[in-house]
């Protein structure tokens, strides 16, 4: 079993975290082969050895957990880590995860709490951060935890635009996590997102623009979107990103809906499996749970090791 590697960061902090990963000997060749900038664009390099070729099968998924609450409205972080132990996926974005955040999840870090018990690294990108109600005492964090089976050998927890529901101001913030997995050998970037919840699709707008830009950097390159998008998949406000990334349900050619909220008797698609050119999709399914009041969206995902010698 590879050992777990628990990390965050809450900003642009590619170099602390890959010191943190090259502690590991498990990870400590492939890190040290990697360029600590390598989700900012730069060039990365497919670990030595590897034969070109070979297609790699994976399973991600993502999931709004409502910060461990029931459709019920009862925190129940252990239904929740059920669910997610039945949709047996490789690499997990969570969205509404709280670390310490406060009574409403018993102040406990669930970021922590759910990559332990389904043994994964896992890497945190909050949104909001505050000062613990106790000096001493760890901080108030509330964001996105992006979680692997497989090494990530490198993070970063960009800013986009938000609507803060904190200041009320619509200003550039932190949790747009995303991260860099050797999955067998084949390098996937993988970000998380949560866009805004409004009707007014104005802020959407400007964060779609912030995530292409992001994505940019590694363009052409092996990639995931995952989250919740809190829009139909017409909303005039995604359009943009479908001309970089496409909805994996469509190209599952599922024959239902898909949809995933609200979880008892959803009636639209707002959570999303999006994927660069150079991933294929196999399958796609919205498991029936009801551990949030969402349902999670799992697609089954299939890379080719080694093609072009790029990530």
């Amino acid at each position: 079993m590879i050992s777990k590697i628990s990390w965050r960061s809450s900003g642009r902090h590619p170099l602390t975290a890959a010191r943190a990963l090259a502690a590991s000997a498990v990870l400590a060749l492939a890190a040290a082969a990697l360029p600590a900038a390598a989700l900012a664009g730069e060039p990365a390099i497919s670990p030595a050895g590897i034969t070109d070729g070979r297609q790699i099968d994976l399973r991600v998924a993502s999931y709004n957990i409502a910060a461990g609450a029931g459709m019920d409205g009862q925190f129940d972080v252990e239904r929740q880590i059920e669910a997610l132990r039945e949709i047996d996926a490789d690499v997990l974005s969570l969205q509404e995860v709280d670390v310490h955040w406060g009574a409403r999840s018993e102040w406990r870090d669930l970021a922590t709490e759910i990559a332990d018990a389904l043994d994964m690294h896992l890497f945190y990108g909050h949104i909001y951060e505050f000062d613990p109600p106790s000096p001493g005492e760890p901080p108030r964090e509330f964001g996105i935890a992006m979680l692997s089976r497989y090494p990530i050998l490198a993070a970063e927890n960009h800013e986009i635009t938000r609507h803060s529901t904190q200041s009320g101001m619509i200003e550039p913030l932190p949790g747009f996590p995303g991260i860099l997995v050797n999955v067998e050998g084949a390098l996937i970037h993988v970000y998380g997102t949560h866009l805004d919840f409004r009707a007014d699709p104005t802020v959407r707008e400007m964060q779609v623009a912030d995530t292409l830009r992001i994505m940019a950097a590694n363009d052409g390159r092996r990639q995931i979107l995952l989250g919740d998008f809190n829009a139909r998949p017409d909303a005039p406000e995604l359009a943009p990103l479908w001309e970089h990334v496409s909805d994996a349900w469509l190209l599952a050619g599922q024959p239902d809906d898909g949809f995933t909220y609200p979880a008892n008797v959803p009636d639209r698609r707002i959570d999303y499996v999006t994927v660069s050119p150079r991933v294929q999709v196999r399958a796609a399914h919205v498991p029936e749970t009801l551990a949030s009041d969402h349902r999670p969206v799992v697609a089954d995902l299939t890379v080719i090791r080694g093609e072009n010698h790029a990530p």
